[in-house]
Formats: structure tokens, sequence, C-alpha cells
């Protein structure tokens, strides 16, 4: 089954793009698909443990139960190491599911191809 790779370079400033890529990520992992969600920007807190909160819109399901499903559906998060030192975050606290990681981890993640989705 092809692979799916989401690429989301917004964190909690812009939820409702949050919620829209986290359902596309888990929908192809709950599929059955290989998915991982390369963090970019402000993106790379979404994978520290106990910061992504919220809901992005009435109805919109809550983002931490979007990162629990995907990673219960074997989701991977791939973060940017130079976003994520930037802001001065701390590895220790990166979710079970979360490696550091750049485009040549990514680009050898996606092999011989991967749907793609940028948000």
């Amino acid at each position: 089954m092809n692979r799916a790779a989401v690429s989301l370079t917004t964190g909690l400033e812009d939820a409702e793009k949050v919620t829209v890529a986290l359902l596309v990520a888990v929908g192809a992992a709950e599929s059955g698909r290989p998915a991982l969600v390369f963090l970019t920007k402000e993106a790379v807190r979404l994978a520290t443990g106990g910061f992504p909160t919220g809901v992005a819109c009435e109805g919109c399901p809550p983002i931490p139960d979007l990162l629990t499903r995907f990673e219960a559906a074997g989701g991977e998060l791939l973060v940017c190491p130079i976003c994520f030192e930037a802001r001065k975050q701390d590895e220790a606290t990166l979710v079970s599911n979360a490696r550091l990681g750049g485009t040549v981890q990514l680009w050898e993640w996606i092999g011989d191809g991967a749907t793609t989705f940028s948000y």
C-alpha cells in the first residue's frame, strides 16, 4: 500500500490547518497506510508531550485526540531538528512516535514514492 507523507509547518496559531493535516494523516494511518507527518517551523511543538491542546472549531475533534489516534494507528512524526533546536525544545519531551530528522530522513522514509500533502 502506498505511503502517505504530510508536511505541516503550522502550529497552534492555525489550529484549523493543524486539524486538517492531522485528519488526513489519521485517515491514512487508520486505513493501513504507512503514514508520516513531517513537522517544521512552529509545528515541531506538536511532537512534545503535553503541548498540543485545544479544538480548532465547533465540531472539530480535539487535536490531542487526533495525535493519539495517529500514534495508535502506527503513524510517525518526523521533527525538523533545526526548527526544534531554534525553539529551544528538549529532545526528552518528544512523544513516543516522534523522532528528530530532516529532509534526508524524510526522503529515506519516502523511498520509491508516497502520496504527499502539505499544510
